[in-house]
């Protein structure tokens, strides 16, 4: 079948960790033909230029960029005008003046059928081009100024000022860049069999609008919910408080839009799912599908327990607040008054300029907690606490950060589907982690977890494993099996495969053949078309004796008549 698969934040198959898992998807799926839509948010590449070969499988690569938009030419006339200003009217109107989620009264599911309606009526208007340039006018601005004037909006609204109004203007120009795309044609997603949207947002939008125009079944996966890294980034020093609160009532109704229209969901955990249950998504119509990550390269230290100091407790991952490792470092004290011999590693990923800043703040934590120690007088010093790299001497792959250390601590504050978590039960670790996102359901009973922002529960439970061996080693065999039988590359290629079929089987996209006349051809694109194979092309057996001779007229009517 024919996948339209959409994707955000880089070119395809090549950027972080979504980046990593569409290419595993493609490669993995080669009976399938895939046409790789991609928003970028900056220049992305078209095929012809990808730095990496793409697989057979990918007929074609079409990008557009999302930070920059063309200048519109097209100028709207009266007719069009009074249009866009009714559609964009409505929108903002609910946005600046409805609720979402639970406690919302029964205006709630009028007011999801104006954005509906308001939404759809802005992406005809951009088929005609021009929106862009509508969107940035004077006209979106009065429109938007009325609605957060108008009886019944937020507070926080209508106490919106001109520069709060343009930036909210402008966040809203920029969400809705995708109405404006020519990609919902016969020759782009709207020929897809299946449109397969791999986050939340823009790329959803694109395939919200294949399924409206074309009829299109959407598949839309979250492994991060995108709404809800929408409110972490809001924080109070980002905006003001009626961006804020307009953004997120913006962004509220475009996901549950989303959820309600899409065929089907797929979560990479539960958390996720509780998300999107909570922003009106149909129980009957999610799936979760755990994500899937190569396990090949963790199979040295996985078979080799033996490897790793028994004294080391290892951290690995992206430094920055939310890991949380000033609680760690606390909680490390705890544990050398127990265990005086005992180690921790933190093992970081490269670092970005403002992730430097928190690094500084933990090392001088770090010396402050733990003086250099020596033992002697004549001895040179040595901190317990060591800050290395990936890449580095020291830890020049994941896998070398795993195995060093006999536990593996996870000590975040907020976390959505624990990656490092995943690479330790990989290589048979037993590990230590806080309950947050979907750590609970990543290690089952396979591990440790404590509350966050608990330094005393966190060393109590990094001591309790420190003295028990045969404890780590029964944790970290199971975590490996764990592992090995939900979080592989090949058990989320067959979860897919299995997905895209059903959902083909039970939502076919209509296709209407004219004959030369224009006229519709009933059963011109029968449901075996689709199906790989030759179905509809001559046998390649030879016909039987009587099919080779000349065949027998039949017997006129008249005649027939005369001989009674």
């Amino acid at each position: 079948m024919r996948i339209g698969l959409v994707t955000e934040g880089g070119c395809p198959c090549v950027s972080g960790e979504a980046g990593l898992w569409c290419d595993r998807l493609v490669r993995g799926l080669g009976r399938h033909e895939f046409d790789v839509h991609t928003l970028g948010h900056g220049r992305c590449q078209e095929e012809d230029e990808h730095p990496t070969p793409l697989p057979p499988q990918v007929s074609r690569v079409r990008t557009a960029p999302l930070r920059q938009a063309d200048t519109d030419t097209v100028a709207y006339g009266r007719r069009a005008r009074r249009r866009f200003t009714e559609c964009y009217g409505e929108l903002v109107g609910v946005v600046s003046g409805g609720t979402l989620g639970a406690g919302a009264d029964s205006a709630s599911g009028d007011l999801a059928d104006r954005f509906r309606s308001a939404l759809y009526g802005l992406a005809e208007l951009a088929r005609e081009g021009g929106l862009v340039g509508a969107l940035r006018s004077d006209t979106a601005v009065r429109a938007l100024e009325r609605a957060c004037r108008a009886p019944g909006a937020l507070r926080t609204a209508r106490e919106a000022r001109v520069p709060e109004l343009l930036a909210v203007a402008a966040h809203l120009e920029r969400a809705l860049r995708p109405l404006s795309l020519d990609w919902y044609d016969d020759d782009g997603l709207g020929a897809a069999d299946l449109c397969h949207a791999t986050t939340g947002g823009p790329a959803a939008l694109a395939g919200l609008l294949a399924r409206h125009f074309s009829g299109v079944p959407l598949l839309v996966t979250e492994y991060g919910v995108r709404l809800r890294s929408h409110y972490l980034g809001a924080g109070p020093d980002t905006a003001a408080p009626a961006v804020r609160a307009l953004l997120a009532a913006f962004h509220g109704r475009l996901a549950a839009e989303v959820y309600g229209a899409a065929t089907l969901l797929t979560p990479g955990n539960a958390h996720a799912r509780r998300w999107q249950e909570r922003c009106g998504a149909d129980r009957a119509r999610i799936r979760t599908v755990y994500p899937g990550m190569e396990a090949a390269r963790f199979t040295e230290a996985g078979e080799s327990p033996d490897r790793a100091d028994p004294h080391t407790l290892v951290w690995v991952g992206r430094v920055e607040p939310a890991k949380d490792l000033v609680s760690l470092l606390h909680a490390f004290t705890e544990v050398r008054r127990e265990r005086p011999e005992a180690r921790l590693r933190i093992v970081g990923a490269p670092l970005d300029v403002p992730q430097a800043a928190y690094l500084g703040h933990c090392r001088a934590l770090a010396a402050q907690l733990f003086p250099d120690e020596a033992d002697g007088v004549h001895a040179v010093g040595d901190n317990p606490v060591s800050f290395e790299e990936i890449g580095g001497p020291e830890a020049p792959t994941l896998a070398d950060a795993y195995a060093a250390g006999a536990v593996v601590v996870l000590s975040s504050v907020v976390e959505g589907f624990p990656i490092s978590l995943v690479e330790a039960m990989f290589c048979g670790r037993a590990t230590v982690s806080t309950d947050v996102g979907a750590v609970v359901e990543v290690i089952g009973g396979t591990g440790l977890v404590v509350p966050p922002r608990n330094p005393r529960a966190l060393a109590e439970a990094c001591v309790g494993l420190l003295r028990d061996s045969e404890r780590r080693a029964r944790l970290g065999a199971a975590a490996r099996a764990r592992a090995l039988e939900l979080f592989t590359v090949e058990q989320n290629i067959a979860a897919f495969h299995g997905i895209y079929l059903d959902i083909v089987s039970h939502s076919p996209v209509p296709r209407v053949v004219l004959d030369p006349a224009g006229t519709p051809l009933p059963f011109a694109a029968p449901a075996e078309s689709r199906v790989p194979g030759h179905w509809t092309g001559p046998t390649p057996r030879a016909l039987p004796g009587w099919a080779t001779t000349t065949p027998v007229r039949a017997t006129p009517p008249a005649a027939s008549e005369g001989a009674r």
